[in-house]
């Protein structure tokens, strides 16, 4: 049974960092790449930013590219979101999330399986 367990979240004035972490278990996390998702309040839940399985390469939305840094470390079975210059627009819940499939990556919610809690994370001006 895969789990995901984010933490990190908090809360944070504009221009500040967070970094978010996220825990899994379950199967043999080397084969899978993994996503970070947001949802705002009354917004649809959007991508953030995926990785490859290896961690090779790294994908973003165009909202946080330059600022957000996703990463994992396959020892640990973590993946994590690195946050800095932060916004207030960027104030959601924050969800890990993994694929059934393995060596496969996509950008699309709708192709990811498994998801954690989520975690808030809000940004004062």
């Amino acid at each position: 049974q895969v789990q995901l367990v984010e933490s990190g979240g908090g809360l944070v004035q504009a221009g500040g960092s967070l970094r978010l972490s996220c825990a899994a278990s379950g199967r043999t996390f080397s084969r899978y790449a993994m996503g970070w998702f947001r949802q705002a309040p009354g917004k649809e839940r959007q991508f953030v930013a995926a990785i490859t399985w290896y961690g090779g390469n790294t994908y973003y939305a165009d909202s946080v590219k330059g600022r957000f840094t996703i990463s994992r470390d396959n020892a640990k079975n973590t993946v994590y979101l690195q946050m800095n210059s932060l916004k207030p627009e960027d104030t959601a819940v924050y969800y890990c999330a993994a694929p059934d499939s393995a060596y496969s990556l996509s950008l699309s919610e709708n192709e990811y399986d498994y998801w954690g809690q989520g975690t808030q994370v809000t940004v004062s001006s």
